[in-house]
Parts: C-alpha cells; structure tokens; sequence
C-alpha cells in the first residue's frame, strides 16, 4: 500500500484535500502577484515616473511570457506530471518578484515582472489540471470553486495590506513579502504534491463505481490520444474566443481601478485600494456558490449568465458617474463572476474535451485570455493617457463583454 493511501486511511480524509490545500495557497500568491499589482501600480506610477501606458507595459511583460510558454506547461503538466511544473515555476516566480522590490525604472520592471509570468505559468493550468484529476466529474465544480477562493482572497488581502505597508515602509516592500512566501512554498509542493491519484494508488474524491470502471480501461490501455481531435473542434474556437473578449472586459478595469478611483474620482489611496478588498473578498463569495452552482447548470450556461451581469455591471460603472459608494457596490456585484471566471472556463476543458488532455487544452486557450488582457492594458493605458479619463476604454469593455456573451451562446453539445 502506498503511502499516501495508508496517511489518508489514517487521518481519514483523501489525499484530494492535500492537493486542494496546496493549490490554494499556490494561487493566493500567484494571484496576490497578479492581481497586486494594480493596487501597487498607483505608487509605482508615483515614484518611478511612468505614465499609465509604461504601467500597462509592465504587466504586458508579465503576460507576453505567461501566453508564449504556458500552452507548453499545459502539455508538460500531461506528460512530466503537475508536481515537477508546479514546483520549478513556484521558484522563478519567487524569486522575479523579489527582484521587483529593488526596480529604479520602467525597463528593470519589465524585465523582472516578464520573469514573474514566465513563472505564473506553472500556477494556473498545471493546478486547475491536477484539482481536477484528483475529484471526481460531477465534484469539480466544487472543487475548483473552493481552490479559487485562493486568488480571491490573495487580491482581497494586497487591498487591505498595501496602504497599511506603504505607510511604515514602501510599496518595495509587497514584492519582497510576497517573493518570500513564494520561495518558502516550493518545498512543500515537491514534498507533498502528486501529480495523479491513479499512480498514487487511490482514485479521484467522489467517483462513482461506474465512473471507476471506466477509468480503469482507461488507465489499462495507455493509449494517447491525437491533438488534432482539439485544433478540429470549433468548440475549442468559440470557448477562447469568448475567453479572450471576457479578459479584455475583467482586466480593463480590474488593473486600472485603484488608479480610476484615485486620480479620476480624486478618493484617497486608502479608500481607493479598498476596492481591490471589496473585489477580491466578492471573488471569494462568487466562487463558493457560482462554481458549484455551474455542476448542476451546466458549464455554458452558467458562463453565459456569468458574462452578462459582469458586461450590465461595467456599463453601470460607466452610468453613476462619480458616485463611489455605487462604485464599491458595481464593483463587488462583478467580482462575484469574475472569481468563477477562470476556474469556469478551464472546467470546460474536462467537460469538452478528454481527461486526457485537459493541461493541454487549458493550457491552449491561455492565449485567448493573454491577449485579450495585453490588448486591454495597452489600449486603456493609452486612451488614459490622451483624454485624461478612462470612460473611453470602459465603453469598449462594455462591448467586449458583450461578444463573450455571444460567443458562448454558439456552443452546441456533441
């Protein structure tokens, strides 16, 4: 017997949660990371002397590495295991985003923030992957729900700590907390992670003796099964294309909003990073009811649903003008879909497309979603710039919102 097995039988949980309890720590700092940044880039702006456009280009540097090499950890994840992926990228993380403390200038934070994404891109797909292979069809929605509240919470906590961080010390100092806690991970995930519950003799949490036999043959004819079933399917179009419009509208405001209600709606620093609590303390709330909730809906509905209130809640941003309270209330309304977002529509990959690929499949849609999140930073940092107001960039996050409603209407079963 193995001994994962005879730990579980012990302590009498499967060893699912232990996955689930290190991915979410993973993804609160991955996504404190990511989603951080917004809420340190106001200072940054501050200090260094960059325009908005040069604050857009740093985290397009982030995300030119994370879009070029994460279709490559997808497959990766597939063939080495999630554990070895997940392990390395934790440590270049760690180690770009302490560099990021001691930047003096808009290229050095290009440099190390490109570093950062190139990290992040065992942090995502190889952990939505792994979460999935170690629950059941029918538990993942759950699954993955309860691991997303990892990024939510990471976002909410950055709003909370940053003003508190800044004042005693400098907004240096959030890079060198979170690289610190990154590199003080990557030993407990070699230790402790397993890339597939069939290899560690147990099977997925929740499965059903039918879903077991199937699995079975499936595990008894080791056979691979041809990427070319994927790149022919048009469903695999029209899911990263409406992935790729929904990050354009998710990351056009989420990334500039601290900065919006600082410099265009004059709050102050404190009251504006208090949107990126409210943001991610919503996130939390959305993906502990939406995800599960997408288990009994379906995927395509509840994606479709998702998408229309975060579009109607970005145009009510538009409408209430300067009234921040309405804002704080805008913003967590679309926080709530925005945390099911992601886990969602990587979910999609184990219902559309065989477990057999699902790292490779999530793994290829991350170039939907990466430029439709580089495109927004540039545009809305540039339009920023040239008007002095962000309600030009909004309008076409508005749209955006409305094409993956669309798109996602298209996909029919097969």
């Amino acid at each position: 017997m193995s001994r994962e097995k005879t730990l579980a039988k012990k302590l009498a949980f499967h060893w699912a949660w232990v996955i689930l309890g290190l991915g979410f720590t993973d993804l609160f700092i991955n996504y404190s990371v990511r989603l951080g940044y917004g809420v340190v880039l106001p200072e940054m702006i501050r200090t260094l002397g960059f325009g908005r456009a040069g604050g857009g280009s740093i985290y397009n540097a982030y995300l030119f590495s994370y879009i070029a090499i994460t279709p490559f950890t997808g497959y990766l994840t597939d063939r080495l295991g999630a554990r070895r992926v997940i392990t390395i990228c934790l440590g270049i993380l760690g180690l770009a985003v302490l560099m990021m403390g001691t930047v003096n200038g808009l290229g050095s934070a290009c440099i190390f923030f490109g570093f950062a994404g190139l990290g992040a891109t065992g942090l995502w797909v190889p952990v939505i992957t792994l979460v999935q292979r170690w629950f059941a069809f029918h538990r993942r929605g759950f699954a993955l729900g309860i691991l997303s509240t990892g990024y939510g919470l990471g976002f909410a906590t950055m709003g909370a700590a940053f003003p508190w961080i800044v004042e005693r010390w400098s907004w240096r100092y959030s890079w060198y907390l979170l690289g610190g806690m990154a590199l003080a991970m990557v030993a407990v995930n070699g230790l402790f992670l397993r890339s597939d519950p069939f290899q560690s003799g147990a099977r997925p949490w929740g499965e059903n003796h039918d879903e077991d036999k199937l699995n079975a043959g499936r595990r008894m004819t080791g056979k691979k099964l041809p990427l070319s079933i994927l790149f022919k399917d048009n469903r695999f179009y029209l899911i990263g294309f409406s992935y790729f419009a929904i990050a354009y509208s998710l990351y056009g405001i989420t990334t500039f909003m601290v900065d919006y209600a600082k410099y265009q709606l004059n709050l102050p620093l404190e009251t504006a990073s208090l949107l990126a609590t409210i943001h991610g303390t919503c996130q939390i709330v959305g993906v502990l009811t939406v995800m599960p909730l997408s288990d009994y809906l379906g995927r395509k509905n509840t994606i479709i649903i998702s998408n229309a209130i975060i579009t109607l809640s970005l145009a009510g941003i538009l409408i209430i003008g300067d009234s921040w309270e309405l804002l704080y209330v805008l913003i967590g309304c679309m926080a709530v879909f925005y945390g099911a977002t992601f886990p969602i529509y990587g979910a999609c990959a184990g219902d559309y497309f065989p477990r057999d690929i699902m790292g490779t499949v999530t793994g290829a849609w991350t170039p939907f979603y990466g430029i439709g999140a580089i495109l927004t930073h540039w545009i809305t940092g540039m339009l920023r710039d040239s008007s002095g107001v962000y309600n030009h960039a909004f309008v076409i996050n508005v749209l955006m919102g409305c094409l993956a409603v669309a798109l996602m209407s298209m996909i029919r079963k097969k």
